[in-house]
């Protein structure tokens, strides 16, 4: 879009919303004037140093966690009968299915294959591989006790974030072991033999094995209407049948253990598979209103199955995650140092075992930490093995067996280290991913509108403007605030904090000449925000043109950005990058975990940038001109952006053409491993 046809296309009173950056001709027309000074473009004092902040938007995504939380408590408290809680038990299991996108509907042969055995002392570990789905190749584990017993009771655990898989978790599986209980631990997608981004001529993932990897398949499920966990989930749920194939298995005593993602896989599969009888998930249990801000500060990498969509907003929570076990047995191990805040375990356990005990069943819920940081220590594990030694018949014993861990050849169940090298029909799962949103993408969907103006829709329609005075800000009204001006030639640039919803500030610049002409107006933002002086040679050509720009901060970007580079301390390469490419990162940066946070609470902050959008406009027609119609461009990649805006928000025309325009059903199709984590909307894909 060429700044003559913008020019052609002139209506008075027409405000015009420039998203994120001009198109690549309109910079190319740099002037040789001088530019305003750097302290013009800038409205909020500079941060003082990079350093962990609470900022504005994380008290007000925190907030939002706990009024939803409240929310769910209170109808909790409602609970008189145990039908009353198997009635909630039944309405948090159909949210967490919804959540998860649903589970496979059919059970596909598994096609196991023993590819090895190592012989221990009083148990032989065999290599087991089988299919959880066709084509999904699944590397496992099975520790079997020789002891003498015909049948044993069994226990899944399934593996947390290490690069090694299954491997990492060899001790704890041959402590299990050796109490008399058959062990299966497999890799989850992602890592040890499961890579879905090997290369080959390189030796490694493209990505980190720990985290990243589900970052980019995770990140893509949202996009399809669905969730990582719901193949790990079914991983899980498939072990259990090939658990039962078994002989020296008693189908009557299953069990799951893990910790840290293992802990929320645990927890998951246990929630949805009823032939668990006793779950002890480790290091994961907490509230998640408390994980909002201490996940960028302590665990910044991206777990999208650990976020699932509405997960607080639908009232389920970790606390829905015990509830759904009732009143099977359950033992939650946590740690006091954990980066899963202690204070959310003792309240998630504490609520759920007050519904326990209200019907007679308080013997089967328990708890144990340690002072320590983010491990199932060996003092947790003795406890929590007790634990599921009681309810399994088993008896009383005192202290841990020893171990004598194996090296990750030995442990190695593919020939080649990958299952995807090892297996001709072996299927990626970005695949079966895309192959989830080609199956379901004819079935009736939400409109973007219906999206923006659903429950959670702030009203910001109907909100109260008027001048700041010092005072907070109601959940529903703008308060504005002058922070100075400054004149460049003919051009005056005003300053503006627009404070509202209680906690936000929107730093907002307002250019204008001085002659008291009434201008369309172009409501510029950048790439990283606001118009910045690097954009003046672009500015001054609207300018020129005979418009006025109105330039704002979504929250979270621009000058809202957190000073703080929190990248992941699993992947050396991510320390390396700059501030501006680690905060906006996809695989752990600040801007993700403001996403996540969002996605949790039910409102995506790809719809919060609407709103955004809609608080400057609500500004200036309150301030500036009342009846100016509206309208919106964007180009370069921002076509999307500016697309959802004139179908949200009423009365704003779409004027630029789809140049650059990013589509969530083309990453979905194309599957496009990293995009702008802004831009995440679950179910997008059905939308666009």
């Amino acid at each position: 879009m060429t700044l003559s046809y913008i020019v052609r296309r002139r209506i008075k009173g027409v405000l015009i919303l420039g998203l994120w950056a001009a198109c690549a001709e309109c910079a190319s027309w740099a002037s040789d004037a001088d530019e305003p000074p750097a302290d013009a473009f800038r409205v909020l004092p500079p941060a003082a140093k990079e350093a962990r902040v609470i900022t504005p938007y994380l008290d007000y995504q925190t907030e939002m966690a706990w009024q939803q939380d409240d929310e769910r408590r209170k109808a909790w408290e409602g609970l008189r009968t145990e039908q009353d809680l198997l009635a909630v038990q039944q309405k948090v299991e159909e949210h967490l299915l919804a959540m998860l996108g649903g589970l496979p509907s059919e059970r596909t042969p598994l096609h196991p294959r023993i590819t090895g055995k190592v012989q221990m002392d009083g148990f032989r570990i065999e290599k087991l591989i089988f299919q959880s789905l066709p084509g999904i190749y699944v590397s496992a584990l099975v520790y079997v006790p020789e002891n003498g017993n015909k049948t044993h009771p069994a226990i899944l655990v399934p593996s947390g974030h290490s690069a090694n898989g299954k491997v990492q978790y060899q001790a704890l599986c041959q402590r299990l072991v050796q109490r008399g209980y058959v062990v299966i631990s497999w890799d989850p997608v992602g890592q040890g033999e499961r890579s879905q981004f090997w290369d080959a001529k390189a030796g490694k993932s493209r990505y980190n094995l720990i985290c990243a990897e589900h970052a980019v398949l995770g990140n893509l499920a949202y996009l399809a209407g669905t969730n990582l966990a719901r193949w790990e989930i079914w991983d899980g749920i498939r072990a259990v049948d090939y658990l039962l194939t078994r002989p020296e298995v008693d189908p009557e005593r299953i069990n799951i253990t893990g910790t840290s993602g293992g802990g929320f896989q645990a927890a998951h599969i246990a929630a949805l598979d009823r032939r668990i009888k006793v779950a002890a998930p480790s290091c994961y249990i907490t509230a998640l209103p408390m994980r909002v801000y201490n996940r960028i500060f302590q665990d910044p990498d991206s777990d999208p199955e650990q976020d699932l969509y509405g997960m607080i907003s639908n009232h389920v929570d970790n606390a829905g995650l015990l509830l759904m076990m009732y009143p099977r047995p359950v033992f939650v191990a946590a740690a006091v140092l954990d980066f899963f805040p202690i204070e959310g375990a003792h309240k998630t356990v504490r609520e759920v075992t007050e519904l326990y005990s209200k019907f007679q069943h308080a013997d089967r819920i328990g708890m144990a930490e340690g002072y320590h940081g983010h491990e199932f220590s060996l003092e947790n594990q003795e406890a929590a093995i007790n634990f599921l030694d009681h309810f399994n018949g088993l008896p009383a014993r005192r202290g841990l067996p020893p171990v004598k861990e194996l090296d990750e050849e030995t442990l190695q169940c593919t020939g080649t280290g990958q299952v995807m090298l090892d297996f001709e029909d072996a299927r990626s799962l970005m695949d079966v991913i895309r192959e989830y949103y080609t199956e379901h993408k004819n079935l009736p969907a939400k409109t973007l509108k219906q999206l923006y103006y659903s429950d959670l829709y702030p009203r910001i329609n109907s909100w109260f403007v008027a001048e700041f005075q010092g005072e907070i800000p109601g959940r529903e009204e703008i308060r504005w605030e002058t922070r100075g001006s400054s004149q460049f030639q003919e051009v005056t640039i005003d300053k503006y904090v627009l404070h509202h919803s209680k906690y936000l500030e929107s730093p907002l610049l307002y250019f204008h000449k001085t002659d008291g002409v009434q201008r369309p107006v172009v409501l510029w933002l950048g790439k990283n925000g606001k118009a910045t002086k690097q954009d003046w040679p672009t500015l001054v050509k609207y300018l020129d043109a005979g418009y006025d720009i109105l330039s704002v901060d979504p929250r979270g970007l621009g000058e809202t950005r957190m000073a703080y580079k929190a990248v992941s301390p699993d992947d050396p390469a991510l320390a390396q990058l700059d501030f501006d490419r680690a905060y906006v990162s996809p695989v752990s940066g600040v801007l993700a975990d403001y996403v996540y946070n969002s996605i949790l609470t039910g409102r995506p902050y790809f719809l919060q940038m609407i709103e955004d959008v809609e608080i400057a406009t609500r500004f200036f027609k309150a301030q500036v001109s009342l009846r100016a119609e509206l309208a919106v461009a964007g180009s370069n990649g921002t076509f999307t952006l500016a697309s959802a805006i004139s179908e949200t928000l009423p009365s704003i025309r779409l004027l630029s053409e789809p140049d650059g325009q990013l589509k969530w059903s083309e990453l979905v199709n194309q599957k496009t491993e990293l995009w702008p984590i802004e831009y995440m909307l679950p179910g997008g894909a059905y939308i666009h």
